[in-house]
């Protein structure tokens, strides 16, 4: 709990997905990629209780194996390409009520940590806001940013006269990471949707902030782990 506040964790983890086959249980660095984020929410002195939603056996069996609870298979209607990532959510909230908060723990964030996960659970209290979620600060600003017309016409994603030609005169630009997603259970039913004007953000630094989507991001995470796993062997 929070103060007397109770938490609900989820991580949602679909078997079809399609960019990387089987990305939720596939080996990242010594361990399934879903198993990153089970390890890190299981520290939370915050989250009352943890769970894996899935409409996949295997990647239950895998959940538990790493000390998560699956206490339901999630409806194949449920995890569909179209699916609305809410929707599993608030089948969890369904089967599972009585929670003051709910966090949503996306597998495909390993390098998140529990630390990050109780500052936004925390700030989300402090602040007493309905929902807060994990953002970055953007590489690129999006007045650098074009549409292309069918003319090869580059017509600029953020109007005005004025331009920005240098990234120091840019003011900076935050982007949802997909790391950690905090709301009231109640207003969270309501809204159907972590995202509304009222939402905070909870700043994360970039090297915690990559998502898992591609055979690439793979690649670039292992050499991650694998070079702070030589710092720390030289420490």
């Amino acid at each position: 709990m929070i103060g007397n506040k109770s938490v609900l964790a989820i991580i949602p983890a679909r078997g079809g997905s399609k960019g990387v086959p089987r990305k939720n249980i596939r080996d990242l660095a010594g361990k399934p990629l879903i198993a990153w984020t089970i390890e890190e929410a299981i520290k939370s002195k915050y989250i009352d209780r943890l769970i894996v939603s899935t409409d996949d056996e295997e990647i239950a069996d895998v959940a538990r194996q790493w000390g998560c609870e699956v206490p339901f298979i999630r409806p194949s209607e449920l995890a569909k390409d179209e699916t609305p990532g809410i929707d599993p959510v608030l089948h969890a909230i369904s089967k599972l009520p009585g929670y003051d908060y709910i966090v949503n723990l996306q597998p495909t964030s390993p390098l998140r940590n529990v630390g990050d996960i109780e500052k936004c659970l925390e700030q989300c209290v402090k602040q007493n806001a309905n929902s807060c979620v994990s953002v970055t600060i953007t590489d690129k600003p999006p007045y650098w940013m074009y549409h292309l017309s069918n003319e090869c016409e580059l017509k600029p994603v953020i109007g005005g006269n004025e331009r920005v030609l240098r990234r120091q005169d840019a003011p900076d630009i935050y982007m949802l990471n997909g790391a950690i997603y905090v709301a009231k259970t109640e207003w969270l039913i309501n809204t159907k949707s972590f995202l509304c004007d009222d939402t905070i953000g909870f700043v994360m630094p970039k090297e915690r902030s990559i998502d898992v989507d591609t055979y690439l991001d793979f690649l670039f995470i292992e050499t991650i782990l694998s070079q702070a796993k030589l710092t720390d062997e030289e420490q």
